[in-house]
């Protein structure tokens, strides 16, 4: 190709150019609109591409859990009622306010049937927690080994849930003076609802 065909190209006369030069003008001009086009339209759409594929495969890993969370609704379902069907159990272990006295004759009871002897009971302060308040009841007792242990399986066997804590022995003349705490606990929302009424 010559070079000597480019000089003195008249731009209005484009149609008596060499034809050399109209395909070389003509590369040069596609290559410009080319990378124009690129740049000011298929170059944003590539990025939305991108953006868009990259977000449909977090949708559709949502998607997929989701799917697995509701292929598994009937069993979860299922699940809860038996919780809160378990929860209901255990709230009804717990004792409300006006079942306390009961729940100390109970312990008293027990105490005595186990032949033990109670020198003092003292209510001590309520500790509120989280989701429940805890009772504690300090026990003074005296007894043998054996009636100590035929109470403290009484007490497990009661119908309300009343725990032991804090032991402490001495050994007395007549076999062994016990400084126990038993608690029992109130679930908080209850007392909470019981005060709105």
């Amino acid at each position: 190709m010559d070079l000597k065909q480019f000089e003195g190209l008249d731009f209005e006369n484009i149609a008596i150019w060499p034809k050399e030069v109209k395909v070389v003008f003509g590369v040069v001009l596609a290559v410009l609109v080319g990378v124009a086009g690129y740049f000011l339209v298929i170059k944003d759409s590539l990025d939305t591409l991108r953006n868009l594929e990259s977000k449909e495969v977090s949708l559709r890993a949502d998607f997929e859990a989701k799917y697995r969370l509701a292929a598994n609704l009937p069993r979860y379902r299922e699940q809860l009622a038996q919780m809160q069907e378990q929860f209901q159990e255990m709230l009804g272990m717990l004792p409300t306010q006006s079942e306390m006295p009961g729940l100390l004759d109970d312990v008293t009871f027990l105490a005595t049937d186990a032949n033990l002897r109670i020198s003092s009971l003292n209510w001590l302060p309520e500790q509120h927690k989280e989701f429940y308040v805890e009772l504690p009841i300090e026990m003074k007792i005296q007894g043998g080994y054996h009636e100590f242990g035929q109470f403290s399986a009484g007490v497990a066997n009661l119908p309300r849930i009343v725990s032991l804590h804090d032991f402490t022995m001495v050994r007395s003349d007549d076999g062994v003076a016990m400084t126990v705490q038993a608690k029992t606990y109130r679930f908080a929302e209850l007392e909470q609802e019981a005060k709105k009424q």
